[in-house]
């Protein structure tokens, strides 16, 4: 009696899932949770530290990377200026980029397997370049945008990132407005893209909720096959004690307009997270409040011109006059030390009393 061999599974095809939005907002949760699960995060990662004991779930190389493109167009990692936006964007045409981003991804591919994650707060900044990476590893891009309310990502950031002053105004404003800012745009720029939104409290509450439904949205074969001991590993993982900081508008100073727009764009975002809330009205009022967070930024600009003309007065002030960058560092003595060495004593001294030098 003949048997017939089963067919071959097909093979598993390409994705890579981005993990964006704002730092502080369970990104490291979610990414360490993909990867508990059988996912593969490029290597070596970044490690853990006290401001997240239990890793933070990001490569190296892409940090460094990015850090390497914010430089480049002078955008900061949390950056409240809309215009921030455009001078980051114009890198994705930039081939070099472009090719180099791909050739690194590829190789992950190749080492790591067929399902990669990419997270990095600072990823939002550069989408057009990883879409096009990832397209061009044959990979479907899909995009998991975690949702924290913007007072507990500025307490956070404020606790970890600025010594733990977390009464100081100046911070809680730019950091409300960076939350703003980023949000926003990175809503806007993953539209029409396979996306979800998931609430860092449902990851903490409980966490196969939204991440078996990410399974199943994107097709994540690690996922939708994960074993009991994986899972018994991403409980273990999952710790609810870290959401630490749980402030209110109440506990956060900023202008009552930015208050306004943050909180409105904080309700809509939060509509995105609910089964069929992904939809063209919600679209459209972030829409408007994108317009009046730029607007609103504009007029702080106009009014803040005074302030930053009287602090680039005051940099060239204190910047010495040319001819006093280097006193007594003229002529002979502006060659290096090492090789000054080298000259005999004694022709050292000759040429130091014909210049008029006591030594």
């Amino acid at each position: 009696m003949s048997t017939t061999a089963a067919p071959p599974a097909p093979p598993v095809k390409r994705r890579v899932v981005f993990v964006v939005g704002s730092g502080r907002s369970g990104t490291s949760t979610m990414s360490g949770t993909l990867q508990t699960l059988g996912m593969h995060v490029p290597q070596p990662e970044v490690q853990a530290d006290e401001t997240n004991p239990k890793g933070f779930g990001e490569p190296q190389w892409v940090v460094d990377f990015h850090h390497e493109l914010l430089q480049r167009c002078n955008v900061a990692v949390s950056d409240a200026r809309p215009a921030a936006w455009f001078e980051a964007g114009k890198l994705a045409t930039f081939e070099p980029l472009r090719g180099r981003l791909h050739d690194w991804l590829e190789q992950q591919f190749v080492e790591g397997g067929p399902e990669v994650v990419v997270k990095d707060p600072r990823l939002a900044w550069f989408m057009g370049l990883w879409r096009s990476a990832a397209l061009r590893c044959d990979a479907t891009p899909a995009y998991v945008t975690m949702l924290r309310p913007p007072t507990e990502v500025v307490g956070s950031k404020q606790k970890y990132y600025a010594g733990g002053r977390t009464s100081t105004t100046s911070g809680e404003v730019s950091r409300t407005a960076a939350w703003v800012n980023m949000m926003l745009h990175t809503e806007r720029s993953t539209r029409g893209s396979a996306r979800a939104f998931v609430r860092y409290h449902d990851m903490l509450t409980d966490w196969t909720i939204p991440v078996f439904g990410l399974g199943q949205l994107f097709d994540l074969d690690a996922v939708k096959s994960a074993s009991a001991n994986d899972i018994r590993k991403v409980h273990q993982f999952i710790d609810p004690n870290l959401r630490r900081v749980q402030l209110t508008w109440d506990d956060v100073r900023v202008p009552a307009r930015l208050r306004e727009v943050a909180e409105e764009s904080w309700q809509q975002l939060d509509r995105l997270a609910e089964p069929d809330g992904d939809t063209p009205e919600v679209h459209d009022r972030l829409d408007e409040l994108r317009t009046a967070y730029a607007e609103l930024y504009e007029e702080a600009e106009a009014f803040s011109e005074s302030t930053a003309l009287a602090a680039k007065r005051e940099g060239q002030r204190q910047q010495p006059a040319p001819d006093q960058l280097a006193p007594g560092r003229r002529g002979a003595e502006r060659i290096p030390h090492g090789v000054r060495a080298m000259v005999p004593a004694g022709a050292r001294r000759g040429l130091r009393k014909a210049l008029g030098k006591q030594r």
